[in-house]
């Protein structure tokens, strides 16, 4: 960061309507900018900049190209300024992410392959990015992202426990994610009202990836849309005129009266291979 900018962008204050909440201590950025792994060559994506904090310690740490998803005008200009845009190493697109088709992306910036995410998400888009990731992870390697605790936890749950669910499901058939490290609402500034964590997740080896991840999307929300059902009930939404959840569950070995929450994820993945076969 250059010494001009860096007392503007440390007294700008956050969007709520954005989600922004940052994060200015320099041994935590680079613990999240290192929580996947060495970034050193690494072409990387962040999303929501902000300040530029998680930026420098991108930088520093030895990013071959590191593209920054900005949709805040202050943050996008005053990155652009920084030498490293001008040496090739550092680009900034002024968008929402959200709206960002990723392999045309990837291919304007002349990003390799095994690209690294790295975020302090927003709050309010983090799932939903995080779930199209992961509907594209054959672009993607290893991701580094801080999320809200209770959807680190949801992501990273195992079967049975209380913060398993759809997004544990959908997050385990493509990834294996680990939550890193927490922190304190008092770390960000300003405070959230809530903790937040950060998860590290690096792709399964497509050996042991499921692929059809939009069935499993279907089959999870109805599966989980419901949970005091017995999936025999749960799932009678998505069945076609003919077919029965009994017969869909026996063929599988899956009791009808079971819960979403006790399906492992394997079991989840044969209900859904035999549920795409209907």
């Amino acid at each position: 960061m250059t010494d001009e900018k860096a007392p503007e962008l440390l007294r700008a204050t956050a969007n709520k309507k954005l989600g922004q909440h940052f994060l200015f201590d320099p041994d935590i950025l680079k613990r999240v900018a290192l929580a996947g792994g060495s970034v050193d060559g690494a072409d990387v994506i962040e999303i929501g900049p902000g300040p530029g904090g998680l930026t420098r310690a991108l930088l520093d740490n030895g990013v071959r190209k590191l593209v920054c998803v900005e949709m805040d005008d202050r943050f996008a200009e005053a990155i652009r300024s920084w030498p490293e845009a001008s040496q090739g190493r550092l680009a900034v697109h002024k968008g929402d992410a959200t709206a960002i088709e990723w392999p045309a992306f990837i291919d304007e910036h002349g990003l390799g392959q095994n690209i690294k995410i790295v975020a302090n998400l927003p709050y309010n888009v983090g799932t939903p990015l995080f779930v199209g990731w992961l509907n594209q992870m054959s672009l993607f390697g290893t991701m580094s992202l801080m999320f809200q605790k209770e959807v680190a936890q949801r992501i990273c749950a195992k079967p049975g426990s209380n913060h398993y669910g759809r997004l544990a499901v959908l997050s385990h058939a493509v990834i294996e994610p680990r939550m890193a490290f927490t922190l304190p609402p008092g770390a960000f500034k300003p405070p959230p009202k809530v903790a937040s964590a950060v998860v590290s997740a690096k792709p399964l080896a497509e050996d042991k990836a499921y692929l059809h991840l939009d069935a499993l999307q279907t089959v999870t929300a109805a599966a989980f849309g419901q949970r005091r059902k017995m999936l025999r009930a749960s799932l009678k939404q998505i069945m076609p005129q003919g077919a029965t959840t009994e017969q869909l569950l026996e063929s599988v070995s899956i009791d009808p009266t079971r819960r979403a929450e006790t399906l492992s994820q394997q079991e989840f993945r044969d209900l859904t291979t035999a549920w795409k076969a209907l």
